[in-house]
């Protein structure tokens, strides 16, 4: 049994900046990493990082303004507000962490514009922002004493009083987290990490479809533990389908063309070379990507391929390579020059913009637990996801959680009472087949049936099917030793269950979530 202050369940931008803020006090941080530190989808992050940093031109009404458009409207104001307002303020804190954002010769921010941005206000490191802020923010953990990273680590279970024996329903109005089981898998033992605060930051669900640029690790775990936990998980029904990943079919995940390039003047083609984003939106290659998504998924139907092509052959060579090197150097390892050749590029599974429902605090439902990053739902994203909003909100949201938490914790000890864990019961490994296929039983349901575009027909067909796979899933896990495939098989059916639920539950086409049986009016 082990004892921390805090226990941090993931180690993207999200939980590694909370955990290296409430270090300053003292406490003592562990971090739980699926695989190590890196593995984080931060890490893959190429476009940047959004906030208002040329005043001349920009202002917080006009970021604000395009967050609530890209939103459909229905993102929450007072989120949209605080992240928006206290973007700067997290920006020199990165610069102070060690990460290094381009800079023109005279010193100012080299701020890209990516799609739904009335303004230029992303910053960026290259091509590759996310490995950048994420191998700066490794290297601070690694020099913090009080924080130990518990890599090649799996979160089964949160602990809650349900641990104790006492019945907990979606109605129990005073469920506290103590703390959770952590599989070591090294050795094969749930071990007991007791904490006075838990913090979910497991990232995404890109996982849960055959075609995704997340890395694999990004199985939904910490909502889908939240969820059997009993806390609010909301507007799960939103997944950002990234309509430019370089289509190579084989790879999972998917490489990622950033938006960026679009931002650079990148134009959407078919493979015959023909324009067709002017049939969808006046802001042709530029309009949001639940609206280009749509829109390639359309022509590819139409003309029966499975990609499209991103042209960028008519700007300067040496430009691209210098504002896309690790794009340019991808596409040439398989025979592509992208000064010379279009890049051939679909959709793929990228954010979810639901997730744990959270307040302005980053506080779940759950007492002593809170959810940052992408496995959250702040209300920052509403209906859709704007370009580059995600690392800014994790950050904020982190800071938020950070100064909370640190008051709150001053209130909360650890809970003695709490069971070890009872694994009785093994899985033969022959076994494991049922695990694999029950996986790519999952991600070919979501992507036939719950993806770009869905209909009553197919979310019920999805429906069918999942309840059957989670049913052999949980009757698996009741008798076996858990092992990271198996907890990752449960925690990707629960999400797949909770998108395919709340989809069916939207009865309108709205943001992300299109329905050819409620078009928009």
């Amino acid at each position: 049994m082990k004892r921390y202050d805090y226990l941090v369940i993931g180690s993207g931008i999200a939980g590694m900046s909370f955990a290296l803020k409430v270090a300053r006090t003292g406490a003592s941080v562990a971090i739980i990493c699926k695989t190590d530190l890196e593995e984080a989808n931060t890490f893959y992050a190429q476009g940047g990082v959004a906030s208002v940093t040329n005043l001349e031109v920009d202002d917080f009404d006009k970021h604000i303004h395009d967050t609530m458009v890209a939103g459909d409207w229905i993102s929450d104001p007072k989120a949209v507000e605080q992240v928006v307002r206290n973007a700067p303020a997290q920006i020199q804190e990165l610069l102070s962490w060690g990460v290094d954002f381009d800079r023109k010769e005279d010193g100012t921010f080299d701020l890209h514009r990516e799609g739904g941005h009335s303004e230029f206000r992303i910053l960026h490191h290259a091509d590759n922002t996310g490995a950048a802020i994420q191998q700066a923010l490794v290297r601070r953990i690694q020099n913090t004493d009080n924080i130990d990273v518990y890599d090649h680590h799996c979160a089964v279970e949160i602990i809650t009083q349900h641990h104790l024996g006492k019945v907990v329903t979606r109605r129990t109005p005073d469920i506290q987290c103590y703390g959770a089981y952590i599989l070591n898998e090294a050795t094969g033992n749930v071990d007991t990490f007791l904490a006075k605060v838990t913090v979910m930051a497991t990232g995404g669900v890109g996982a849960v479809y055959t075609t995704t640029t997340n890395p694999l690790v990004a199985t939904g775990d910490g909502i889908a533990m939240v969820y059997r936990a009993k806390g609010t998980v909301k507007d799960m029904e939103f997944i950002q389908f990234h309509p430019t990943a370089l289509y190579h079919p084989g790879d999972r995940p998917s490489f990622l063309i950033t938006e960026a390039m679009r931002g650079y003047g990148a134009i959407l083609k078919n493979i015959d070379g023909s324009e067709f984003m002017h049939k969808y939106d006046e802001r042709l290659s530029l309009a949001p990507r639940d609206i280009v998504a749509r829109a390639i998924d359309s022509e590819m139907k139409l003309n029966g391929t499975d990609h499209v092509m991103l042209d960028v052959t008519h700007k300067d060579p040496e430009e691209t390579k210098k504002h896309f090197p690790n794009i340019y150097e991808k596409c040439l390892s398989l025979g592509i020059d992208i000064t010379k050749d279009m890049i051939p590029v679909a959709p793929a599974a990228h954010y979810l913009c639901g997730g744990i429902a959270v307040n302005l605090n980053g506080e779940s439902s759950i007492n002593r637990l809170y959810a940052l990053g992408e496995c959250s739902c702040t209300g920052l994203h509403g209906g859709n996801r704007l370009a580059s909003n995600s690392l800014i909100e994790a950050v904020v949201y982190a800071d938020a959680a950070a100064r909370h938490a640190i008051e709150a914790i001053k209130g909360y000890d650890w809970r003695d009472d709490v069971p070890e864990w009872n694994d009785e019961g093994t899985i033969p490994h022959e076994e494991m087949v049922l695990i694999t296929q029950s996986e790519k039983e999952v991600s070919q349901i979501m992507a036939y049936y719950v993806g770009i575009v869905r209909s009553d027909l197919r979310l019920k067909r999805a429906w069918n099917r999942l309840d059957i796979l989670y049913q052999e899933t949980e009757d698996l896990f009741r008798r076996s030793k858990p092992t990271r495939q198996l907890c990752e098989l449960r925690n990707i059916i629960n999400v797949a269950y909770l998108v395919t639920r709340q989809a069916m539950d939207r009865k309108e086409s709205r943001g992300l979530h299109y329905t050819i049986d409620y078009p928009h009016k």
